[in-house]
């Protein structure tokens, strides 16, 4: 990686930051809530369950990559058999307030909120068994190391569970590539082919993908770790 591209992908990495910093204070309120996050919450609980499911049950760890405000994790925490549910997310701003709606929820011993960055997770290898992403993947300048990271944290029979935009139709592409890529700039949602790539070559097996909604619509990559 040469000095050029690593100082832009460093620009890239604060201006998300910035960006997610001012938005933290508004974002449980946004309006994007019901057309994307609400929508993406409810498909990784549904895929969670699944899996669950077809282990045969069991505890299970949770990190949830660009967690924001910790909504996901914040209900998650309601399964007798999550034991431990950690919420990741560049901007400080953001790790705060995960960090206060998990204080005062009902079961805070089993939460965690960390500042960190996707391409470098403070996590050993094989952590957790169950990894979520969820719309904040196009934020990411280098993705074939997130996804590398997403791989290595992840336990054996583990499942990544990754949703962003789909631009691969006239009204995604109108909404992501040019509405948001306008005006959050520097953003890159993948095409469905290249995240299908991504994550076969980080090492994942059993890739399913889906697109969900219609008026924003979303791609869902659900994978399993052999």
């Amino acid at each position: 990686m040469n000095h050029t591209s690593e100082t832009r992908r460093a620009a890239v990495k604060r201006h998300a930051r910035d960006h997610f910093e001012k938005w933290a204070l508004s974002y449980d309120n946004s309006r994007l809530n019901e057309l994307v996050f609400f929508p993406s919450i409810r498909r990784c609980q549904r895929e969670i369950l699944a899996w669950q499911r077809a282990r045969g049950g069991g505890p299970f760890r949770v990190l949830d990559v660009g967690c924001g405000t910790g909504s996901l994790l914040s209900l998650l925490a309601a399964d007798d058999d999550a034991e431990r549910l950690v919420g990741l997310d560049y901007a400080d701003e953001m790790i705060r307030r995960a960090a206060e709606k998990f204080a005062g929820g009902d079961c805070p011993d089993k939460l965690t909120a960390v500042r960190g960055d996707a391409e470098h997770l403070p996590f050993r290898d094989a952590s957790f068994d169950v990894l979520t992403c969820c719309n904040s993947f196009h934020h990411y300048p280098h993705q074939p190391i997130a996804v590398a990271e997403f791989f290595r944290v992840l336990r054996p029979n583990g499942i990544l569970i990754l949703i962003d935009g789909f631009r691969d139709n006239v009204i995604g592409w109108t909404i992501f590539d040019v509405v948001v890529a306008g005006v959050e700039k520097n953003v890159h949602h993948a095409a469905w082919s290249r995240v299908r790539d991504l994550v076969q070559q980080a090492g994942f097996a059993r890739l399913r993908q889906s697109k969900m909604s219609v008026l924003a619509p979303l791609l869902v990559s659900v994978a399993g770790k052999q």
